[in-house]
């Protein structure tokens, strides 16, 4: 018979210690995923990140295992990588791979994930409609807001091509 792996479902949902539903920074994470399929889907996190934060944890630890699934790692493990990810720069995450680089009022380097990335941007849209940037106009008006075609496309209302003509009749 051959040996089991983590690839098995009945190998790591028969463990005790198998969780099924994980809580990670505001975000449920299903538990038979692999870590950094796990870890992508919290909000901020992409499949990148994820896998440089395991690579680079499972450089440190020997007992991690980037094949093993989220729902077999420990409280201590899980509190680490968490704190990776709000911290990804002081881990050795190269700089561009965080999603706030050079932040308008700190000036840091910062990755932003969770709820705090949906607060972060709706206040960044907020300053650009304050300053009556180009960006901010266009999004005041809710057109496009970066370059593309709005004849054809992006239409909402009731009145929308041909109709018009139907109309003034």
């Amino acid at each position: 018979m051959p040996q089991k792996t983590y690839h098995d479902k009945e190998f790591y949902q028969k463990k005790p210690e198998f969780r099924n539903l994980l809580r990670i920074i505001g975000t449920s994470v299903e538990g038979h995923r692999s870590v950094p399929f796990g870890l992508s889907q919290i909000r901020g996190v992409g499949m990148r990140l994820a896998q440089a934060i395991c690579r680079i944890y499972a450089q440190k630890d020997p007992n991690f295992d980037v094949n093993m699934r989220i729902g077999l790692l420990t409280e201590e493990q899980q509190e680490k990588l968490v704190e990776m990810i709000k911290n990804p720069v002081k881990y050795g995450v190269p700089l561009w791979m965080v999603n706030r680089q050079k932040d308008l009022r700190t000036g840091e380097f910062r990755h932003i994930s969770g709820t705090d990335l949906e607060l972060v941007h709706k206040m960044d849209i907020d300053r650009m409609k304050r300053t009556r940037s180009w960006k901010g106009i266009r999004h005041m008006y809710g057109l496009k807001v970066r370059g593309q075609r709005t004849r054809t496309t992006g239409r909402r209302g009731l009145v929308v091509g041909y109709y018009r003509k139907d109309m003034k009749k």
